[in-house]
């Protein structure tokens, strides 16, 4: 496991949403820049992907555990 995976997983799940934001963000405007030729590092966009996958990962993961805690 990541560094970035171990930091994400200590956030909680409104600092997650925020993350998903953000990343969803990022990830239009750089998009953008790859879509109007000014993009230096097309790997930031492969990067980002998967940053939120995990992320995501993470928030149903989260949300699976409180299911199952609530139904018991």
């Amino acid at each position: 496991m990541g560094k970035s995976m171990k930091a994400l997983k200590n956030l909680s799940g409104n600092e997650l949403v925020v993350k998903t934001r953000e990343i969803e963000k990022n990830l239009f405007d750089t998009n953008m820049k790859k879509v109007t030729g000014q993009l230096a590092d097309s790997a930031m966009i492969w990067r980002l992907r998967k940053e939120l996958a995990r992320v995501k990962t993470l928030q149903t993961q989260a949300s699976i555990k409180s299911d199952v805690k609530g139904k018991k």
